[in-house]
């Protein structure tokens, strides 16, 4: 297989599988506590990569400092999660997958805070992205209130995990990096998550989902990005931004039956075009997520 197609595959693959997580959440959370899916996925998930980071040749070692960071972004990423897992019990997958592409928008907003120069034109994107988020945020096609506003908190969740991720001491390895942020997230939600559980019978769809969730979402996707990251140009795999909610609306209406309606379409077509508009023009370093624990 030749570079070109190699790279076209992996992107395909970060489009598909992290597209196709809102879908697979919103399964899991029919028959599984979410706090405790998403604390035993994290947690699992974690294990497998440290397989990976020493089947690799790598090192787990980690000064204190970077594993002490890497504890309170695996609190942020894994924690805004969990957030989602408990949104999506209220919201249509195509709903929640626009909201949380809101993520680059939120990190300039936070560089911003952070007193860092962006150029005018991303600002531009920037406020027309908030008026597609705004047209979102009026419940509709099955989403309450609540959902909604947890979508929110879960993209502000994952954008200040993000902006503090590029400002702490990190392992230099991104695949140790996401094993303890992983690990760190799942262990913190575990406790809640076995408190929170009752008696529940796990159906087998929700079982397949959760177990699809922890190998190929988060193992495979993060391998297949992390590839990318080193083979391809930034601007080609930043398009995961604007391409994941797009496959995440088609698989809601195809397997969940979820209904569109015009103000959903509306901010459907603001948001992605403004974060298209924003990831382009800004270094990708500085608006993409991090995306080891989608």
């Amino acid at each position: 297989m030749s570079r070109r197609a190699k790279v076209w595959t992996a992107l395909w693959a970060v489009y598909i599988i992290w597209g196709s997580t809102y879908l697979f959440i919103a399964i899991a959370v029919e028959s599984i506590p979410p706090l405790l899916a998403v604390s035993t996925r994290f947690i699992l998930a974690g294990a497998i990569m440290a397989t990976v980071v020493r089947a690799r040749g790598g090192s787990l070692r980690v000064s204190r400092a970077a594993l002490a960071s890497c504890a309170v972004i695996g609190c942020l990423l894994p924690g805004a999660n969990a957030v989602l897992f408990y949104a999506e019990e209220n919201v249509p997958t195509g709903l929640a997958s626009l909201l949380i592409a809101s993520v680059p928008l939120w990190l300039v907003v936070l560089r911003v805070a952070g007193r860092d120069r962006i150029p005018t034109p991303v600002l531009a994107g920037v406020g027309v992205g908030f008026v597609g988020v705004a047209l979102l945020l009026r419940p509709s096609g099955g989403a309450t209130a609540l959902g909604v506003s947890l979508c929110v908190v879960s993209a502000l969740m994952w954008s200040v995990g993000s902006f503090l991720s590029g400002r702490l001491p990190m392992p230099r390895d991104a695949f140790a990096a996401t094993t303890y942020e992983m690990l760190a997230g799942g262990v913190a939600m575990l406790p809640l998550g076995l408190v929170s559980v009752g008696s529940f019978s796990p159906s087998t769809g929700s079982a397949l989902a959760w177990l699809y969730l922890v190998t190929i979402g988060s193992v495979v996707g993060f391998t297949a990005y992390t590839w990318l990251l080193a083979h391809a140009p930034l601007g080609t795999v930043s398009t995961y931004a604007y391409v994941n909610p797009v496959v995440a609306i088609v698989l809601g209406v195809v397997f969940r039956s979820e209904h569109l309606t015009w103000q959903i379409l509306a901010g459907a077509v603001i948001v992605v075009a403004a974060v298209a508009a924003v990831v382009r023009q800004e270094p990708p370093a500085a608006t993409q997520p991090e995306e080891g624990v989608r």
